[in-house]
């Protein structure tokens, strides 16, 4: 169900019954040749249209713009600092919570938000700590994510554009996808990445973290279907708690 299209007559009323917020959060940046720049809105807004068919939940309109400092050199991106971004997720909620929601669930689909959402989540909690968040970004997919790719990781935190990414996107949005344009990017990234702030520019010219050649529809549907069947089990548990 689709929180704008809701009307301030009867919204009070579904939200009593639904209680579930949902907002896919993505971000603006390049994805190589062969992905849009809008590559993690899509995703985050095509699962939590999945995650409505397994959950009684309102999603929200997706916000579109995420902290994407590494790759903000990149033509085509488009960046929020932390700050501008805590201060976004933290007042959405907050008017969640006074509309009456109990829980609020980002799909997020940028890693770099990752700090920003933790963040927005803390400040809701010291102000309203009955109000229950989740971050969710491919929750609880590292089995099936081991089983299903057949390169290695490049690096232990990062997927960008690659066979993973490419493999979401051509389960998700198969429209937006040109694989004739696909290349296997492999990077080497400075030994210090982890340690110091480091533009992606300074290793890599296409922004693709990986064989993205290799992405399938078929990879990206069981580890997306398996994300979206946890997080729903989450929400489910959850709202038990709550009644």
């Amino acid at each position: 169900m689709k929180y704008q299209e809701q009307n301030s007559k009867e919204i009070k009323e579904i939200i009593e019954k639904v209680k579930v917020a949902i907002l896919p959060l993505g971000a603006v940046e390049a994805h190589g040749p062969h992905l849009p720049l809008g590559t993690d809105n899509y995703l985050s807004e095509k699962i939590a249209e999945k995650l409505s068919e397994n959950v009684e939940c309102l999603v929200f309109p997706t916000l579109p713009y995420g902290q994407v400092w590494s790759l903000e050199e990149f033509p085509g991106s488009v960046s929020l600092s932390n700050e501008t971004l805590i201060n976004m997720l933290y007042e959405i909620g907050k008017s969640m919570y006074k509309n009456g929601f109990k829980i609020f669930g980002i799909i997020n689909g940028h890693l770099g938000n990752g700090t920003a959402i933790k963040e927005a989540q803390r400040k809701l909690f010291s102000e309203f700590s009955d109000f229950k968040t989740f971050n969710f970004f491919y929750t609880g997919t590292d089995k099936v994510i081991q089983e299903v790719r057949e390169t290695q990781k490049l690096h232990k935190n990062y997927f960008h554009a690659d066979e993973l990414e490419t493999s979401y996107m051509l389960y998700l949005a198969d429209e937006y996808v040109e694989m004739s344009k696909a290349i296997n990017g492999n990077p080497d990234y400075p030994e210090y990445i982890d340690i110091t702030p480091v533009r992606w520019t300074e290793f890599t010219d296409t922004a693709v973290m990986g064989d993205a050649t290799l992405a399938t529809k078929e990879k990206g549907k069981k580890i997306v279907d398996t994300a979206v069947k946890n997080m729903s089990d989450i929400i489910k548990k959850t709202l038990e708690e709550i009644k």
